[in-house]
């Protein structure tokens, strides 16, 4: 497993993932900027971020290039409909069938699932949970680390849910995510981002990759990221914010340059518009 991580995460522990995976989930919102796949990875490809996240049926984009350079894969194994405009009349989360042997087929680095806390939707915590668990027993043989992407969400204005970034209820989410069995955790930032140490303590010796969420600007999102990397985050996982952008690759580098370099979000600022 440790083999696997050690392309996940750079020399010095840090990992920056672009998750270009939205197209699971069927909502046409989510598609802007990846229309077109192959020119989303190629360009990603080309920016150098540590990882890219994917579903089975898209990563064999990113595993055509070559090189010892290309980034790692992350697989995305569930598919949810937690996020349209309409609530539907029955929420899921499911697991793609044989998504570790996919993922062993794929050369992926790591896996990932959701553990989703919506309100008034056990069934869908329970199923996340099971789900969970059935990925953790199939990782195990084989090697495969799990990165677990605990999400607490609530009822929007613009939608049935969101981010709740209460971090009264994402740290006890996190916590059951990594007593779950997670090798990684992928989270949300909280409402106030002077919180975030708190996620990365009940994390314990798991490592924390921050979620990105809906798009910000570039101001915000670049200071939010200095914010949780000095709070301890062992990376970042964006996806909007940069495949979105208007220069997808000057964002990927403004960001790896936070991550890994540690430069102030004024100073990244700089390189983007440059």
């Amino acid at each position: 497993m440790s083999a696997r991580l050690n392309r996940l995460f750079a020399a010095d522990g840090r990992c920056f993932d672009v998750a270009v995976d939205h197209g699971f989930f069927g909502e046409g919102a989510f598609l802007a900027g990846i229309e077109t796949m192959e020119w989303a990875i190629a360009t990603l490809v080309e920016a150098g971020p540590d990882a890219i996240q994917l579903s089975p049926g898209e990563a064999t984009y990113l595993q055509r290039f070559q090189g010892p350079q290309k980034p790692a894969l992350v697989l995305r194994t569930d598919v949810a409909n937690v996020y349209g405009a309409q609530l539907p009349r029955h929420l899921f989360s499911e697991l793609v069938a044989g998504a570790v042997e996919q993922a062993l087929r794929l050369d992926a680095a790591c896996v990932v699932c959701n553990l989703l806390q919506l309100p008034d939707q056990p069934e869908l915590f329970h199923q996340c949970v099971r789900n969970v668990s059935a990925l953790r027993a199939a990782c195990d043989p084989v090697g495969m680390p799990l990165m677990v992407e605990p999400l607490v969400m609530q009822p929007t204005e613009r939608g049935p849910y969101g981010v709740d970034g209460d971090v009264e209820k994402i740290v006890p989410l996190v916590r059951q995510a990594v007593e779950l069995g997670a090798d990684v955790i992928k989270a949300d930032p909280t409402d106030d981002i002077g919180d975030y140490g708190r996620v990365i303590e009940i994390a314990g010796n798991v490592p924390v990759l921050v979620r990105g969420g809906g798009r910000a600007s570039d101001e915000a999102i670049l200071e939010r990221t200095q914010a949780v990397m000095e709070q301890g985050a062992a990376g970042i996982v964006y996806g909007r914010n940069v495949i979105q952008h208007d220069d997808p690759a000057a964002m990927t580098r403004a960001l790896m340059a936070i991550v890994h370099d540690g430069i102030p979000a004024a100073q990244a600022l700089d390189l983007l518009r440059d």
